[in-house]
C-alpha cells in the first residue's frame, strides 16, 4: 500500500508485469474508489456545464459519455474528467487529487444558474473491470450482456451505475456502487476469475495507451493544446467557456510555449518522471511520465518539449539518465492499440 491523494492504495498484488498482461490478454479489476463522483442537476445544468468545459455538452445524448477538462480563464487545465449524461442529471468523474479544486471551481461558477451540485465521492465506490474478457466476466456476475452499455456509454441498473469506460486502452467497465456493496462486488469478481491489479500496472497500462495523468502530464499551467488534447476541443462550439479565446487561438496558430510528445527508447534504458529531454545536445524539456512497456519490452514515455515548432514522428531525441544521454525517438501513435 502507498499513499495517494489522501488514500491508501495498492501498488501491486502479485507482479506488475503479470497484472499488466492479465489486463491485456484476459481481465483485471481495479479498486478506483478514490476517484470523485459529482452529480449536477437542475434546470440550467446543461448551460452551466457548457460554461465550464470546452467539450460541447449539448451534443451529449442520454446515457453517453464525453471526455473533457475543467479549464481556467488562461486556458489552463484544472482537471480532466469524464461527463456522463444520465436521465435528469449529469455525472462528473474527476481525479481524486483534484476533488476540492474541482468543487471550488464548480461552486464559484454557479452564479445564478439553477443547478444542484451533489458530491457523492465519500459515499460511492468504483471498481474497474478491464480487458478483452471484461464483458464475459460482468455477465458471469449476473449482468446480462443486453444490459451492457455501448463503448463510452453508461446505464443505470437499479442502484448500480455501469459505464463502458476505462484507463487502460482495453475494453471494459467501471461499476459504481454504494460503499456497503463494494466488498461483495469485488469478491464476486475475483471468484469468477478476475485478476486484482494495483496502481503500478494501472500506470504502465495507461502509459502504453498514451493516456495522460493529471499533475504530471497536465496541470493549471498547461493548456489542452499544449497537452496534445486538440481532439477533445470542438472548433464549432457556440457557447462560451473560460479560456475559450486562448485555447482556440493556440489551436489555430499553433503558438504554444511547449508541446507534449510521446516517445520510445532506442536502447534498454527506462525513462522516468522529470528526466531531461535533449535534442541535438540542447536541453529542450522534460519527461512527464515514463516507464517500461511490458507489451513492447521497451522504455516509453510522455514529455514536454519547450518549443513552438512541432516535432515530427521519428525525430531523434535523447533522455538524460543518471548523467548519460540515451537515444529515443518521437512516435506518432501509442505503442499499444486495442485491436
Amino acid at each position: 500500500m502507498f499513499p495517494f491523494a489522501g488514500w491508501e492504495v495498492p501498488l501491486q498484488y502479485s507482479s506488475v508485469k503479470e497484472e499488466h498482461l492479465a489486463v491485456r490478454h484476459n481481465v483485471g479489476i481495479f479498486d478506483v474508489s478514490h476517484m470523485g463522483q459529482v452529480f449536477v442537476s437542475g434546470n440550467d445544468a446543461l448551460s452551466y456545464l457548457q460554461n465550464l468545459v470546452p467539450q460541447d455538452i449539448s451534443k451529449l445524448v442520454e446515457n453517453k459519455a464525453s471526455y473533457s477538462m475543467l479549464v481556467n480563464e488562461d486556458g489552463g487545465i484544472i482537471d480532466d474528467l469524464i461527463i456522463y449524461r444520465l436521465k435528469g442529471r449529469y455525472l462528473l468523474i474527476v481525479n481524486a487529487s483534484r476533488i476540492q479544486e474541482d468543487l471550488s471551481r464548480l461552486i464559484s461558477m454557479k452564479n445564478s444558474y439553477d443547478v444542484v451540485i451533489d458530491n457523492r465521492s465519500e459515499e460511492l465506490a468504483m471498481i474497474a473491470v478491464q480487458g478483452p474478457k471484461a464483458s464475459d466476466l460482468v455477465e458471469a456476475i449476473g449482468i446480462s450482456k443486453t444490459d451492457h452499455p455501448e463503448r463510452f456509454s453508461i446505464k443505470e441498473l437499479n442502484s448500480v451505475l455501469i459505464a463502458r469506460t476505462g484507463y487502460t486502452g482495453e475494453d471494459g467497465f467501471e461499476i459504481i456502487v454504494e460503499n456497503k456493496d463494494a466488498v461483495d462486488l469485488w469478491k464476486k469478481l475475483v471468484a469468477h476469475g478476475a485478476v486484482p491489479v494495483g496502481f503500478a500496472a494501472r500506470d504502465t497500462l495507461r502509459l502504453e495507451a498514451s493516456y495522460l495523468l493529471y499533475g504530471q502530464d497536465m496541470d493549471e499551467q498547461t493548456t489542452p493544446i499544449e497537452a496534445s488534447l486538440c481532439w477533445a476541443i470542438p472548433r464549432d462550439k457556440q457557447a462560451d467557456y473560460a479560456g475559450k479565446a486562448i485555447i482556440l487561438n493556440q489551436m489555430q496558430t499553433k503558438n504554444v510555449k511547449k508541446k507534449l510528445v510521446r516517445f520510445k527508447m532506442l536502447d534498454k534504458s527506462i525513462p522516468r518522471h522529470d528526466y531531461r529531454i535533449y535534442i541535438e545536445n540542447q536541453d529542450m524539456g522534460k519527461v512527464t511520465s515514463g516507464g517500461f512497456s511490458p507489451c513492447t519490452n521497451t522504455g516509453i514515455g510522455l514529455g514536454f518539449i519547450d518549443s513552438k515548432e512541432p516535432f515530427a514522428e521519428g525525430t531523434k531525441i535523447d533522455i538524460m539518465i543518471r548523467g548519460k544521454l540515451h537515444p529515443a525517438e518521437i512516435i506518432g501513435k501509442p505503442v499499444y492499440n486495442r485491436k
